[in-house]
């Protein structure tokens, strides 16, 4: 992606968290630099701006940050997916497996009609576990994913791959090594 410049300068790299080897790419930073967090939510709305886009799902925690502002720059409804037991009413949930174990994700029922236009936002795309649940509640509810996009995607780890037939774009992209 051009324009992507002063984005990366605000990525923080920490190196061995959350275990030895691993470089873990920190995109608060970003969203704490006023420009930059601009930038990212101007380049996202660019890329989707005419696709028609009725809600915009976001993957709790940091997905949060940048689908909620996207949906207000596009005009699109926002629709958090959370983490089991923490919406207040009625949910579907999709379990998916962890390296260390497994966690479920849920969504509201009524958070979308069928047939509406979705586009799936997170922060990074690592292995993409998280990602497919929520691909699996939005089908579930028979929303129509138009794309998904995340800030970062981290190309070694292959997430790509399990989200094959959706569109997927990054703003960047980095390699694990």
């Amino acid at each position: 992606m051009k324009n992507t410049t002063l984005l990366e300068k605000h990525i923080r790299n920490i190196y061995d968290f959350p275990k030895p080897g691993i470089i873990f790419r920190d995109v608060t930073t970003l969203a704490q630099n006023k420009h930059a967090f601009r930038k990212s939510i101007n380049l996202l709305a660019e890329k989707y701006k005419d696709s028609r886009i009725d809600k915009i799902v976001g993957a709790e925690a940091r997905g949060f940050i940048f689908a909620s502002a996207l949906a207000h720059k596009i005009g699109a409804g926002f629709v958090p997916v959370r983490k089991e037991g923490k919406l207040p009413h009625k949910t579907i949930s999709a379990s998916y497996e962890l390296e260390y174990g497994k966690d479920t994700l849920e969504i509201h029922k009524d958070a979308i009609n069928p047939g509406e236009r979705v586009l799936i936002i997170d922060d990074l795309l690592a292995t993409g576990g998280t990602i497919k649940a929520v691909t699996r509640l939005v089908k579930h509810l028979k929303g129509k994913i138009i794309g998904i996009g995340f800030v970062i995607e981290l190309i070694d780890l292959g997430g790509r791959k399990k989200l094959k037939g959706y569109p997927v774009f990054s703003l960047m992209k980095f390699h694990e090594k």
